[in-house]
């Protein structure tokens, strides 16, 4: 399992990449596998405002329809549309092609409350 250590992490198993006060967001290795084959996204509205912990996008895989929430709160200022056609990017390249979104942070220092790679580790072990 694949776990980049410079990216934040989600108890609900959403990864974050913190520049400036951007967030970009996709689901973990973790929860790709946990999902199976991911055969449908529905991504969150473009210049949405989101809350932290809210609902804001959804999988459909194989097994389940899940959530998506967002790890901290803001407006989505960029969506990956080339999900819509390859919603598999999700499974084979979760942490670089299949990212969900980018949000811009509303309040920066919610990221703070996010989980290193070894805390989420610690929660996925």
């Amino acid at each position: 399992m694949e776990l980049p250590s410079e990216l934040r992490y989600t108890k609900d198993h959403e990864w974050v990449s913190i520049e400036g006060n951007h967030a970009k967001v996709g689901i973990t290795d973790y929860a790709q596998d946990a999902l199976g084959d991911i055969v449908f996204v529905q991504l969150p509205t473009l210049d949405g405002s989101v809350s932290a912990g809210e609902s804001f996008a959804e999988v459909e895989s194989t097994k389940s329809v899940s959530d998506i929430y967002a790890p901290v709160p803001g407006r989505v200022i960029e969506i990956n549309s080339e999900l819509v056609d390859s919603p598999e990017l999700l499974n084979t390249s979760p942490y670089e092609r299949g990212w969900i979104c980018v949000l811009e942070m509303s309040d920066p220092a919610a990221a703070g409350e996010l989980l290193t790679a070894d805390s989420y580790l610690g929660l996925i072990s």
